[in-house]
């Protein structure tokens, strides 16, 4: 059976099982709590949040747990200790369905997120061919 496309966030958390809906608000909430600049919108079915154009997070919800997303090696090296008792699967947070949803952990990544977007440096104007 294909997944139903959601047009919106509140879609997407609304598609979900019941069991999963109030983690999924509280991770929207603490996303939202922290950058409210950001937009949110759905992008590879999935909850999306960009700041100035680039990918901020992104989540999703699995059978068992919930995703969030993207996570570099400087971002999980910030916070190996309070991601000890979670799943990280390369550059994907895995969160329990069952437990306590971890919001402010989340709003603190999402601000790091927002710091590893500003701290780039803005791309190479290319040269003209010669």
């Amino acid at each position: 059976m294909a997944k139903e496309l959601c047009a919106s966030v509140d879609a997407y958390i609304a598609a979900q099982p019941q069991a999963a809906q109030s983690a999924l608000a509280q991770v929207r909430r603490a996303i939202r709590g922290a950058v409210p600049s950001a937009e949110e919108t759905i992008s590879y079915q999935m909850p999306t949040y960009k700041l100035d154009g680039c990918r901020l997070l992104y989540f999703a919800c699995w059978k068992k747990h919930y995703s969030l997303y993207p996570a570099s090696k400087e971002l999980i090296a910030a916070f190996r200790a309070q991601l000890a008792p979670y799943s990280i699967n390369r550059s994907t947070l895995q969160f329990p369905i069952a437990e306590p949803v971890p919001a402010d952990l989340i709003r603190r990544i999402a601000l790091f997120r927002v710091q590893e977007i500003t701290g780039r440096k803005p791309p190479k104007k290319s040269r003209p061919a010669r």
